[in-house]
Order: C-alpha cells, then structure tokens, then sequence
C-alpha cells in the first residue's frame, strides 16, 4: 500500500462515535497493553509527561515541548486530531513521523492488528510509541485523545500527570457530570508522579484532591498561585506579565500563540515546568521564554488562534475543544 492507501485503512478503523455512539467507546485497555507488548514495550524507554483536560491541552502541550526542546532534549510530541496530514499527530523536535515510517509499521504489523483488531487510537498510540522509541527521544510530551482513564495513551508512567481544566465534553461517554468527566480524566494519575492541575475548581477538586491522596502524589493547582497581568497583543504574538502569588516572575512574556484563553494555558505550562525542574529537570527561565515565544516555530503548530491571512484578515482556531 502506498501512503493514502495505507491511511484509508487506518481511518477505516476509526470509530465513528456520531453512528455507533458508546458502543464505540472501549472499556479497557486490554488492546493496547496486548499491541504494548507486542512491542516490547517501547514507552518505557523515554521518559514521559502526560496532559488531558477538556480545553487546553494541546497548546500546553506544544507549549511544553517548545520549551524541552529549548533547552536540548530531544523532544517528542503526541497530539490529536490533525488538522491537515494524519502525521501531524507524530512529532520528534517538531518534525513530523515520515510517510514511510507509517506504510512500514501498518505493512509489518497488519497480521497483528487483523487478529486484535485494534481502533484506529490504539493503533495509532503503538506507531507513536514505536517512532519514539527507534528515535531515542529523551522526553516525549504525550496528549490523551478521549477522557483520560481507558484512554490508549494511559499505559505509561510518566514524570507529571497535568490535567487542563473540566468542563462537560463527550458526556455519554465521559459522564453526565463534572464530577463524573473529572473522575475519568484523574485516571491519568499514576502513583508517587505529581500532578498539576490547571484551574481551581470547587466543583472538581475534591475529585483530584481524593485520587491525588489515594496515590501518594504532590497535588498542584496552576491558578492558586499563577496569575497573567499586563497582557496585549497583536497579529504577531501576545505579551504578558506572570506572577507567583504576589511576585512578578516573567516580565514580557511573549507567546506565538495570540489567542486571550492562553492566558489560562501559559500558568499550567509554568507549574509544570517548575514542577519538573525540582524533580531533576533542567529548563532555565531563558529556554522558557525562547520556548513560549518560538512554539508555532518549534512544533508547528496549528489552528489556535492562527492568523491565515492579513488582508481581508482570515483567522484558524480549533481550540474551543481540543479533543478528538
């Protein structure tokens, strides 16, 4: 199979949730542990970091990569959806997984995958996993797709748990409630790994506050203590003052990213990035503001808030929901 067709098979195992509703929606992780070993395992040989949320997850994402690759990791990158080309969803310092990368792991492996007859996410989660492995990544930033607890990408450990915020999203599958769709989204934490969580919420956070107690982790919240002031922008890049409690500690913070909602982005990528740096990580304030100020150029990243065109001015966003 050639590239299109190779991906014409893949999608043609997407579930599609508008037809077949919750019956699409699997409730284990049976086939992704199965394809996981299948492959030796191959999250375990980077180390990782894990973001879910219902709105603000993949430009955190982006965001924290930027910054990793600043400082000289080699940084991978797992999204979704794409917008243009299914390779968009694969990323090692920006650059997309290779087509030929793609037709070889779905020619090798279709014996397999005929037989477990896995999802188009969880096969799509075993491609990433294999790439970054074969690439020798040292991080690899790690987007969930659907909810968080039977998501495909929940089989790994990782260095920080960050969950977004919660709103209702997918609610015949997450739960007709808040509470219920930040249950499932807590399924990211993992035991002894921190966590950060973006916004403060009454409503939730006995939720985080309960599962976070249950794993013995470090429980942070982003907007108790991070906070944007003085921000501006124009067609070119937003600007900001960030504060810790009362202290201003990035002054003329410039993002690539212009829309108003990263002002609740920026703050959760700043927890975490502390977060890690007191666990061993090494990115100094200099690689966070050249990370924040480079994102669309480091990950090429698209449709948040993206200025297609001046004149008549013609703008791409896609980050009301960042799900898919």
């Amino acid at each position: 199979m050639n590239y299109q067709e190779t991906l014409n098979w893949m999608f043609a195992q997407l579930p599609m949730f508008q037809r077949k509703g919750q019956a699409a929606y699997k409730a284990d992780l049976s086939n992704t542990i199965a394809l996981d070993e299948y492959f030796s395992s191959p999250h375990k040989k980077f180390k990782t970091i894990h973001v879910a949320g219902t709105n603000g997850k993949g430009s955190v994402s982006h965001m924290i990569a930027s910054c990793l690759q600043e400082a000289g990791y080699k940084t991978a990158l797992y999204t979704s959806p794409h917008l243009k080309d299914f390779r968009e969803r694969i990323r090692v310092n920006g650059e997309c997984v290779p087509e030929s990368f793609v037709q070889e792991f779905i020619s090798s492996n279709k014996e397999i995958f005929e037989n477990l007859q896995p999802s188009f996410f969880e096969m799509t989660v075993a491609m990433a996993f294999k790439y970054f492995a074969e690439e020798n990544v040292d991080y690899a930033v790690i987007e969930t797709g659907l909810g968080g607890r039977l998501d495909s990408t929940n089989i790994i450990t990782p260095e920080i748990s960050i969950i977004t915020n919660i709103s209702p999203d997918h609610t015949a599958l997450l739960g007709d409630t808040v509470e219920k769709i930040a249950f499932e989204k807590a399924g990211i934490i993992k035991n002894n790994t921190p966590v950060v969580v973006g916004e403060y919420d009454t409503a939730v956070s006995k939720v985080f506050e309960k599962k976070s107690k249950e794993q013995n982790v470090e429980l942070f919240f982003a907007s108790n203590h991070f906070s944007i002031k003085n921000s501006s922008f124009n067609m070119d890049e937003r600007k900001m003052d960030v504060y810790y409690d009362e202290e201003i500690i990035y002054k003329d913070l410039k993002s690539s990213l212009v829309g108003s909602y990263q002002e609740k982005n920026i703050p959760t990528v700043l927890a975490a990035l502390n977060v890690l740096n007191r666990n061993g990580l090494k990115v100094s304030d200099k690689n966070i503001y050249s990370g924040i100020a480079k994102v669309v150029e480091n990950t090429s990243i698209m449709g948040r808030w993206q200025i297609l065109n001046k004149r008549p001015l013609t703008v791409c966003d896609t980050a009301h929901n960042e799900s898919g």
